[in-house]
């Protein structure tokens, strides 16, 4: 019989679950089983994580930068030596084959590392003044206490893009996790405190979305950080107290261009990664692709087969999986949703098109769609799901007016070896990032954000660090 572990919620530096009443259980997608347990944070319980917050606040701003480094650089240790626990909760709560789970895990470490480094590197500026006497002064302060939210997908490496930029720019934290997927949370929360963490810097409270509610809500948060669907950020838009400074990253429909002088079989291959790794349950997941009509029918013929070839298995128990189980039933059925009005509209499935594995387990096939048309929703919703819909194209304006198209923003991807080409997507794709012959959209010390829908406000790099600072004048009359 498998043990069902007990989540609880960090607060003041202590693991503690008081005055919690109510649960929720938590499924492993594979099996359908229960796995672990999570408290339903209520008013009471966020209210004293963010009360810990707001006391620990003054303390941890004035801490020295490169304290704060330490304390960062601690983390990432920390989370190194325990990277296989972490991986293995992930696996177990959302379902993405544990070699991918793993690679989430070192990314997060590495994310501790990059801003420790950028804590030590805020700096200010001077301004010149008309009149002599005066220096005006530009300092980044860190603004406050933070409210971030996490989803299911990538369930510790998001919290960490937020977590270790807040700490690193000297604010204190309240995060929530999915509830979907509070072990992995819990157990990077536990890194933190073996890393002396001091109390009330960082706080962990579990729930579901009404817990997420009163959190952004809280009046004494002065900044939210979120990552999730459009609609839940909207959600938030409406939620928060007062004036308060966002981050929103919201996901997209992310396309990719194949031109007629690309490397087919490197195309395939990348359309291959990012359309089905973690079952296509990526913000940057490739959901459409637009093929230049010389290539199209090797193209489709060539992902179809790969697509075929891809192991679905549960990704505990077999190591080599190349897909798992998606992550939630509704998941599911908006894929299927998505396939069945693809069908009824004339696509052809090359691939897929169907659950797979044991009833119980959320296992869908990795599918392809071939002669896809703008109204089909798969090429204009995102499926988030392990489903990639192809149309062909004439003409490259053509390509990136159909790309540019939607209200999405986040990432978009192209393969072409003319330089031509390759300059005239990058400018003309009308999203936060471009990826041209390769499709890693977002690396740690370059700025991931996206424009339209997609959201507001950076995570990654130097400008991930500074969504978590503001700027104070300082006009000094010296008489020199």
């Amino acid at each position: 019989m498998t043990l069902i572990r007990e989540c609880t919620q960090y607060i003041d530096g202590r693991m503690s679950n008081d005055g919690v009443g109510e649960w929720i259980d938590v499924i492993n997608p594979a099996t359908g089983k229960v796995v672990a347990r999570t408290p339903e944070a209520g008013t009471a319980v966020v209210e004293r994580a963010v009360e810990a917050a707001r006391r620990a606040w003054p303390g941890w701003r004035r801490t020295n930068p490169f304290e704060r480094a330490r304390f960062l650089h601690g983390i990432a240790a920390e989370i190194e030596k325990d990277e296989r626990t972490i991986a293995a909760a992930i696996t177990e709560e959302m379902g993405k084959p544990l070699a991918e789970a793993l690679g989430e895990v070192r990314k997060l470490a590495k994310a501790f590392h990059y801003y420790a480094e950028e804590a030590v590197r805020v700096f200010g500026t001077t301004i010149p003044n008309e009149e002599d006497g005066f220096t005006s002064i530009i300092e980044r302060e860190p603004v406050g206490v933070v409210a971030a939210i996490a989803p299911w997908n990538y369930p510790v490496e998001l919290i960490g893009w937020k977590l270790a930029a807040a700490l690193g720019a000297g604010c204190t934290i309240v995060v929530k996790p999915s509830e979907y997927t509070p072990s992995s949370a819990v157990a990077l929360f536990r890194c933190l405190h073996a890393a002396g963490v001091p109390a009330g810097v960082a706080n962990l409270v579990t729930g579901s979305r009404e817990t997420g509610r009163l959190l952004v809500g809280h009046p004494d948060v002065d900044k939210v950080a979120f990552t999730g669907s459009q609609a839940a950020g909207e959600d938030i838009y409406r939620t928060v107290s007062g004036i308060t400074s966002f981050s929103l990253e919201l996901g997209g429909t992310c396309p990719i261009i194949v031109t007629k002088h690309a490397n087919l079989e490197r195309a395939v291959a990348g359309t291959l990664r990012r359309g089905f790794r973690n079952a296509g349950q990526i913000c940057i997941a490739i959901n459409r692709v637009y093929v230049h009509e010389s290539v199209y029918a090797s193209f489709v013929d060539a992902l179809g087969s790969r697509a075929a070839s891809l192991v679905v298995a549960d990704g505990l128990l077999n190591e080599r999986a190349d897909v798992g189980p998606m992550a939630t039933r509704a998941g599911v059925g908006k894929v299927e949703r998505h396939v069945a009005d693809a069908r009824e509209r004339g696509a052809r499935v090359l691939s897929g098109g169907g659950r797979t594995g044991e009833a119980e387990g959320l296992f869908y096939s990795p599918t392809v769609l071939a002669d896809c048309t703008p109204e089909m929703l798969v090429m204009h919703e995102e499926t988030f799901g392990p489903v990639v819909g192809i149309a062909p194209f004439a003409t490259l304006d053509e390509a990136i007016a159909l790309a540019n198209g939607t209200p999405s923003g986040l990432a978009a991807y192209a393969y072409t070896e003319d330089l031509r080409e390759t300059f005239e997507l990058g400018r003309a794709l009308e999203f936060g990032s471009v990826a041209i012959n390769n499709v890693d959209a977002g690396i740690m010390n370059a700025p991931y954000g996206g424009r339209k829908q997609s959201g507001i406000g950076y995570e990654h790099g130097h400008e991930g660090l500074e969504g978590y600072l503001h700027l104070k004048h300082l006009r000094v009359h010296h008489g020199a």
